[in-house]
């Protein structure tokens, strides 16, 4: 899909050429402005040509006394001035910090002009930002495939779940089958079946609100790791837990403002529902697909709560929706939707004048949800124009704005890329497929559908709103895993985790020409010069995010190859000069690593020579591995410093002995070949 342009400072004056307030009205509006020394055009925010004509909302310099509030309704133009968010008690401070007390929704009489009253309103001294309320877009490309639920126990990889449909989620585990894509490449996914079978699979205290369409609640693979608010008593009218909210049991719908979270709408597509899947959809219970933090299926997954910002074609206040999410315990939104926009001029333009977006945001973040963080994240998708930017509000400088990659472990067509965009993850690409419709759809994303519009409880979509709910998945695993081990951080700290936890893209994209099929047919190719740096720090991993977690270091081996891993990093410049006494590597390991064996350090029987076959041992201070399968583990090593490792009798071994962790994370190796032209 397209999004429509932003309406910028620099661009204000030719989209307020249809404001139909007379000449005389505008002279004087500017002349009190240019009285408080504040030109009337950056006052006013317009993020999209879509807005709403019968409401907008605005930001008071100070927090409205009573007078201020009546100085606005005294236009016959305004119907009514209402708080534009809920308050909650017991965070007023904060609330007061991020200026949400400020802000104020505005329903205009019936046929009064929007640009008129918005306009008189920013001319206003006590108006600090006269807002448009603009409708969100979707951040995904196309409509949803149905598919037919796969029954019955499939044999899966070694150390994954029984979730049937689990083989055709290449966006887990890529093992570069042409069953779903005929370019598919190893390894193009989010690393996380080491993460399940050895460190965590999610915690039902850590959870996800996903800004979007409804999420079905009732479907059967979301309905065990659905948030309930447990103080609501289901539709008897009244607001039993007190939160502002009457009957909100899964979330709330900012459509309608009621608690009817509805996803059949017959112009939805089951957007939300599909987010949610991916995060989180019930792992390990013989039915559907597997979500990313979906848990064990002992109900340990992570948990879904549905802000609703979309019911067909109508959008609803996204900037309420990320409050309702902060003050109801989540610890992620996901957001796969946002505004049309330029990302150099917007960014500076929304820093120095603002939003009641970014200020949610904001909001959002600084509230402790968990107790790992001292706030929260947000994770927008970046857009799918294939600008060379992200779209607001995910390129906002502070937020986490993730583009798409395929099967193929290359950009997509569709992503945004450049600035603004900070990570990248599987969004799925269809075309890529040879063959039946139905490996034609496999190339895209699988996850989780409303049956009542769908026709299943399962499909394919694909756009960086499916790359999106990957990094939220990830990153709620990530945090179930800190407060398994009892770790804090602050937010900040967190994301430059996240943003250090990735694989390199930019080896592929420079040496890998980026061919598309359709139907059995080449079609072209698409330049990859324009990507490369421009993909964020890299694609999620989640096993190397698990890891920095821990305080563990990682290398990245390439299978196929052997290769003599440096351990100076790991041990000192004297590594070379320790003697190595072991290094060991559990069976699960040793077999996701495709490895022969572990041998004991510094065997005479293994020469240094690359012939020692698919094994693991370190000789002159270097770890040599050499890995036949995509995949990730940990080796303990021990070594003895400062003396011999040879007691005599009842002697100890001479020296200090040092124990250390290396993670090996074991990724498919770029095409070597110029197929791409040579244009690096």
């Amino acid at each position: 899909m397209e999004f429509n342009r932003i309406v910028t400072p620099l661009a204000l004056l030719s989209v307020l050429a249809v404001v139909s307030c007379s000449k005389v009205q505008e002279n004087d509006l500017q002349e009190e402005a240019d009285a408080l020394q504040r030109p009337l055009e950056t006052k006013v925010v317009q993020l999209s040509d879509e807005y709403s004509t019968s409401v907008f909302q605005v930001k008071f310099e100070t927090v409205p006394t009573p007078e201020m509030l009546s100085a606005l309704l005294e236009d016959e133009g305004i119907a009514s001035v209402e708080p534009l968010f809920v308050s909650r008690k017991d965070r007023k401070e904060l609330e007061h910090q991020f200026g949400l007390d400020r802000w104020y929704e505005i329903t205009l009489a019936e046929e009064a002009d929007v640009h008129q009253q918005i306009r008189k309103a920013a001319g206003m001294a006590t108006v600090a930002i006269a807002e448009y309320s603009c409708y969100p877009q979707k951040a995904s490309d196309g409509i949803a495939y149905p598919a037919e639920e796969i029954t019955g126990t499939k044999a899966v990889v070694s150390g994954s779940f029984n979730d049937p449909m689990l083989l055709d989620q290449w966006h887990y585990n890529n093992q570069g089958s042409k069953t779903y894509s005929a370019t598919a490449a190893k390894g193009a996914d989010v690393n996380v079946k080491d993460v399940w079978s050895r460190l965590t699979c999610g915690d039902p205290d850590i959870i996800i609100a996903v800004v979007d369409e409804a999420v079905c609640y009732s479907n059967p693979d979301l309905a065990a790791n659905m948030w309930v608010n447990t103080g609501e008593i289901p539709d008897n009218g009244i607001d039993d837990d007190g939160n502002g909210y009457i009957d909100d049991v899964y979330g709330y719908n900012f459509v309608d403002n009621n608690a009817n979270i509805n996803w059949d709408n017959p112009d939805d597509s089951g957007h939300g529902t599909h987010c949610a899947g991916t995060i989180a959809a019930v792992n390990n219970n013989n039915r559907g697909v597997a979500g990313i933090a979906g848990g064990s299926g002992k109900g340990d997954g992570c948990r879904i709560m549905s802000c609703q910002i979309f019911s067909g074609k109508r959008g609803g206040s996204t900037a309420r929706a990320i409050k309702y999410a902060a003050d109801n315990g989540a610890s992620i939104i996901s957001c796969s939707y946002g505004f049309s926009t330029q990302f150099a001029s917007d960014n500076v333009y929304i820093s120095q004048v603002g939003s009641a977006e970014i200020d949610a945001v904001h909001y959002f973040e600084a509230c402790k949800n968990n107790p790992v963080l001292n706030g929260n994240i947000a994770i927008f998708a970046a857009g799918n124009d294939n600008h060379g930017y992200a779209h607001y509000p995910g390129a906002f400088y502070d937020i986490i704005s993730v583009s798409a990659f395929g099967p193929d472990f290359l950009p997509t067509y569709y992503t945004n890329y450049g600035p603004g965009c900070n990570i990248c993850a599987p969004g799925g690409e269809v075309g890529h497929l040879v063959g039946t419709k139905e490996q034609y759809q496999k190339s895209m994303v699988l996850s989780t559908l409303p049956k009542d519009i769908a026709g299943s409880d399962y499909g394919y979509m694909q756009g960086t709103s499916m790359a999106c709910p990957h990094v939220s998945g990830v990153v709620a695993l990530a945090l179930s895993y800190a407060k398994q081990l009892g770790k804090t951080f602050t937010v900040q700290e967190f994301k430059e985790l996240i943003l250090s936890s990735t694989d390199d893209i930019d080896q592929r994209i420079a040496s890998t020409a980026k061919k598309t099929y359709l139907k059995g047919w080449s079609i072209g190719e698409l330049n990859m010069a324009p990507y490369y740096h421009q993909m964020g720090t890299g694609a999620i991993d989640a096993w190397r995010l698990m890891m920095h977690i821990e305080g563990t270091p990682s290398s990245t081996a390439q299978i196929g190859r052997v290769q003599w891993i440096d351990l100076t990093p790991l041990l000192g410049t004297s590594s070379t000069s320790l003697t190595y006494l072991s290094i060991e590597a559990s069976p699960e390991t040793v077999a996701s690593l495709g490895l022969e064996s572990v041998t004991p350090a510094n065997d005479p029987k293994h020469p240094a020579v690359v012939e020692a076959g698919s094994k693991a041992f370190i000789q002159f201070g270097r770890l040599y591995i050499h890995p036949t399968k995509i995949g990730s583990g940990k080796f303990v090593i021990r070594a003895v410093g400062g003396g011999s490792a040879l007691g005599g009798g009842d002697n100890p071994p001479g020296g200090m002995e040092i124990t250390r962790t290396l993670s090996i994370i074991a990724r498919d190796a770029a095409d070597g070949g110029n197929g791409n032209g040579g244009w690096l």
